[in-house]
């Protein structure tokens, strides 16, 4: 059963966003802001990439989607974090409709092969457990039967963490809040050429059948100040505590991440 995920790595679309520009060279200029690349970048390295490369099924694409505009640096640096995974392709295209693009790029990599497809989406500082995509399919079987009456079903894995990277480490605070990314994917039957990225994620709910599935960490929400959520007034913050040293170990074990390697990457930006 094919798994895809999908990132939009700072794509300059039409749409997608819920602070709006008021042009789109505005959005490109935020966007591609030196400061705000730079932790984007130490966000995918320390936090994103690590569990993917470390997934104990590693049968899955993991698309990336990017404008055509992204300055060079970006685009050579990008390659360079993603040389030695083999699942990740990376797709540049010019600015269009968001959710067109997205299902378009999405529907480029499935192979429509007769089998089920099994979506999910997550920002550039978002995680999944290493054991994601291995429980993922093994849901995924579990609720096939189901999946054969309904066009699409959400198989949500609701429990992890919210986690603000800084030169300090980590701040988390555990969440189990239905129908989060990183850890909500969609299964859609064979044929159906919708994609995760149609959906809005907190409203699943309404628009599906929806299995979920708890007791277990599987995700990490990431949390920090060009998270496009975060821009609105009026937006409350978690109440975040730093890892300990059990924390610390936990998150090693179960999403490869090095709180201390991320605490450095954070510390280097601090100081240029």
């Amino acid at each position: 059963m094919q798994t895809i995920g999908i990132c939009r790595f700072s794509y300059p679309g039409d749409g997608g966003f819920q602070v709006e520009h008021s042009s789109l060279q505005e959005r490109m200029d935020y966007l591609y802001a030196p400061a705000r690349m730079a932790e984007r970048f130490a966000t995918f390295e320390t936090m994103t990439l690590p569990p993917l490369l470390a997934q104990s099924d590693d049968d899955f694409t993991f698309l990336i989607v990017i404008g055509e505009s992204l300055p060079t640096p970006y685009l050579d640096r990008l390659h360079a974090a993603v040389e030695h995974m083999p699942q990740a392709v990376i797709r540049a295209y010019p600015p269009g409709p968001h959710r067109k693009i997205m299902q378009d790029a999405i529907n480029k990599v499935r192979r429509f092969d007769g089998d089920a497809c099994l979506q999910f989406r997550m920002d550039d500082d978002d995680a999944v457990a290493c054991t994601y995509i291995e429980r993922l399919r093994e849901a995924a079987h579990d609720v096939l039967p189901m999946a054969a009456k309904h066009r699409h079903i959400a198989i949500d894995f609701n429990q992890g963490f919210i986690a603000r990277p800084s030169a300090r480490g980590l701040d988390v605070a555990p969440t189990n809040a239905p129908y989060t990314t990183a850890a909500l994917a969609l299964m859609f039957q064979p044929d159906l050429r919708l994609s995760v990225m149609n959906f809005a994620h907190m409203k699943v709910g309404q628009k599906m059948p929806t299995v979920t599935f708890s007791g277990q960490d599987m995700l990490i929400r990431g949390h920090n100040d060009h998270n496009d959520s975060r821009q609105k007034p009026g937006v409350k913050s978690p109440r975040l505590t730093p890892l300990d040293a059990a924390g610390k170990a936990h998150f090693k074990a179960t999403y490869a991440i090095d709180a201390d390697v991320v605490a450095d990457a954070f510390a280097a930006l601090a100081g240029t």
